[in-house]
């Protein structure tokens, strides 16, 4: 089973954490998420130290094969692709040699974590018209 978490979850756990307005917290996630693009988009390398490295890669020009028809071959144009390095520290968190220690955050309020999920408010609503009948016509 495959667990994911997008942009949304990421804004959520850190206004959690830090206790910021959710609206400042997406902003600066923006804000990050574009520099790292228009840096990586230029050329250059950005490097967060123990997390790793965003740069931009060139593939070279190759012959591929339509997986339609085996026979045809295809040329793929060489392209400049973005690539993400693991740092260490990320790599030993992830295999499991080192443990993830929670960020020292200045001026963050502590909140609590509910040990229950919140229940949704939403109820599901009955559609109108009641179960179809079988048979007819």
């Amino acid at each position: 089973m495959e667990i994911r978490m997008n942009r949304a979850e990421l804004v959520d756990d850190i206004v959690e954490i830090t206790g910021q307005p959710k609206v400042v917290v997406r902003d600066i996630i923006a804000t990050v998420l574009h520099n790292i693009t228009a840096s990586i988009a230029s050329g250059k390398k950005v490097t967060l130290v123990g997390f790793g490295t965003f740069e931009r890669r060139n593939r070279s020009a190759r012959i591929g094969v339509n997986p339609q028809n085996p026979k045809q071959k295809l040329k793929i144009p060489a392209a400049k692709i973005p690539a993400f390095r693991a740092g260490r520290e990320l790599k030993a968190i992830v295999n499991g040699r080192e443990k993830l220690v929670a960020p020292k955050i200045a001026g963050a309020s502590k909140v609590k974590k509910s040990a229950k999920p919140v229940a949704s408010k939403k109820k599901a609503v009955a559609k109108k018209g009641g179960a179809k009948k079988k048979g007819r016509r």
